[in-house]
C-alpha cells in the first residue's frame, strides 16, 4: 500500500471505525463522530505529503502532520504505570498504519514464540505454549521433573527502547518488506512524540517493542539451538537441564542487552524447575508425574478479595451498579479460569451472590487455546474416519458372494 493509499478518506474511514469499538460512550470518540466525515477528511489532508521551501530556497516534498496532546494516568493492575493515551484522530491514524501496513510486515519475522499483540498470540497462547514446552521437555528431555529455568525481565523496557536503534531496526524491515519510505517517516513523528522510550498506550508501541527484541528472539532459538523458549514483550524464560548452560546464555544475554541500551532487572534469576515458573500472572508448576498446575498469582487472587470486600460496602450504598461489579468479575474470572482455580473463583462467585442476590456462573477451566482445539478435533476426525473404514472393510469381507454368482445378479 502506497503512501497516498494509506491516506486516502476511505483507508482512513474504516480505521476510525475500528478504533470506535468499546469506545463510543468516550467524550472524544463521541465529538470526532458527530464529524465523523468531516474529522476523516480534515485528517486525510494533514496527513498528505507537502512541499516545503528549504532555507537554501530548494523546495522538498515532507509529512508535516503534528500529533495530537495525549492524555497521560496511571493504572495500578497488576502494578502502577503511566500510561501516554493518544488523542482519537491519532488513534484512527494509528490503526489506519496498524491495520495496513505495520501489522503484516513486521510481523512475519516474528518468531513462534513470541506473544502480544498478534492475532491468537496473547497471554491465552502464551501461558498454553508454556504448559506445551513443560509437559514436552518432561517426556524428551529424559530428566523428569529435574531441571533448570532462566526467568528473566527487562528494567522499565518501555522506557529505555532507544529511539534511534529502534529507527535503524524498523527501516531495514520495512526496506526488505518494499514498504512506501514515506510510511517510515509518519512512524518516525509518532516514535518522536516522546523524548525517551515509547508511549505505553499507543497501538504502534506494543509492535515497536517486540520488534526492538526479535533479534535477541532469532539469536536465543538459533544460535545457542533453544527449543524451550517463551518471551511477553519484556519477560520471558528459558528452560534448559543444564545449569552451566543457563548460566553462559545469561552471561551473553546481559551484553547483547547492553547492545541494545537496556538492563536486566533484579528479578532476573536461575531457578530449579521444580519451583516453578512465573510467567503471565500464572505460577506454573511440573510434577512428577509430567501433569501442570497453573495456579493464580497470589497478588492477583488478593486483589480481587480486596475488592469484593468493597463491593459489599460500596453497593449497599448505592457507590457501585450490579453491571459494573459483574463486568470486573467476568474479566477476572475469565483470566483465572486458566489455571487450576476453581475452588477459589467458587468461594468468590458464592460471596458475589450473597451480595447482588443472583445466580453467578464461572468459567469452567480453560485448557486449550483455538490452534490445539483444531488440531484435536482433527485428530477426532481422523480417528472416526478410520474406525468407520475399518467396519465397512469388515462388513464387505464377511458379504461374500457364492463361487458362481456374477456381481448383478
Amino acid at each position: 500500500m502506497t503512501y497516498e493509499e494509506l491516506c486516502s478518506f476511505e483507508v482512513l474511514y474504516r480505521a476510525y471505525l475500528e478504533a470506535r469499538k468499546g469506545k463510543r460512550n468516550k467524550s472524544k470518540t463521541i465529538e470526532y463522530e458527530a464529524n465523523a466525515l468531516a474529522c476523516t477528511e480534515k485528517l486525510s489532508r494533514k496527513l498528505a505529503v507537502r512541499a516545503v521551501r528549504q532555507p537554501g530556497g530548494k523546495i522538498q516534498r515532507k509529512i508535516c502532520y503534528i500529533p495530537s496532546k495525549f492524555e497521560v494516568f496511571f493504572v495500578y493492575e497488576p502494578k502502577k504505570r503511566v500510561v501516554h493515551a493518544p488523542a482519537f484522530v491519532d488513534k484512527v491514524t494509528l490503526h489506519a498504519l496498524v491495520d495496513n501496513v505495520l501489522y503484516e510486515a513486521l510481523t512475519k519475522s516474528f518468531v513462534r514464540d513470541s506473544f502480544a499483540s498478534q492475532t491468537g498470540k496473547g497471554t491465552d497462547d502464551g501461558l498454553m505454549r508454556l504448559k506445551t514446552h513443560m509437559v514436552d521437555y518432561y517426556r524428551r528431555s529424559g530428566h523428569g521433573a529435574d531441571g533448570w529455568v532462566l526467568k528473566g525481565d527487562v528494567r522499565h523496557f518501555f522506557a529505555s527502547i532507544d529511539h534511534s536503534k529502534l529507527k535503524k531496526k524498523l527501516k531495514a524491515v520495512l526496506d526488505k518488506r518494499g514498504v512506501d519510505p514515506r510510511v517510515y517517516e509518519l512512524l518516525c513523528i509518532y516514535i518522536d512524540v516522546m523524548d525517551e522510550g515509547l508511549p505505553l498506550g499507543y497501538q504502534t508501541s506494543q509492535l515497536f517493542a517486540l520488534t526492538f527484541l526479535d533479534e535477541f528472539d532469532h539469536i536465543i532459538k538459533e544460535k545457542y539451538g533453544v527449543k524451550y523458549y517463551g518471551r511477553y514483550m519484556d519477560d520471558f524464560y528459558i528452560i534448559c537441564p543444564d545449569k552451566r548452560i543457563l548460566q553462559r546464555i545469561l552471561r551473553d544475554v546481559r551484553v547483547l542487552m547492553d547492545s541494545y541500551g537496556l538492563e536486566l532487572n533484579q528479578k532476573t534469576v536461575i531457578l530449579p524447575m521444580r519451583n516453578g515458573i512465573d510467567f503471565l500472572g500464572f505460577h506454573s508448576y511440573l510434577t512428577e508425574t509430567g501433569a501442570v498446575i497453573q495456579k493464580l498469582r497470589r497478588d492477583s487472587a488478593k486483589h480481587m478479595k480486596q475488592k469484593i470486600k468493597c463491593w459489599e460496602a460500596a453497593y449497599p450504598a448505592g457507590e457501585v451498579t450490579k453491571e459494573e461489579i459483574l463486568r470486573r468479575w467476568n474479566a477476572w474470572d475469565a483470566h483465572a479460569a486458566h489455571g487450576d482455580t476453581y475452588s477459589l473463583r467458587r468461594q468468590y462467585a458464592d460471596r458475589l451472590e450473597k451480595l447482588l442476590d443472583c445466580k453467578i456462573p464461572i468459567h469452567r477451566k480453560i485448557n486449550s487455546n483455538k490452534l490445539a482445539r483444531d488440531r484435536r478435533r482433527a485428530r477426532q476426525c481422523r480417528y472416526i474416519y478410520k474406525k468407520q473404514h475399518k467396519a465397512l472393510a469388515a462388513s464387505a469381507s464377511q458379504n461374500t458372494r457364492p463361487a458362481g454368482v456374477m456381481p448383478w445378479a
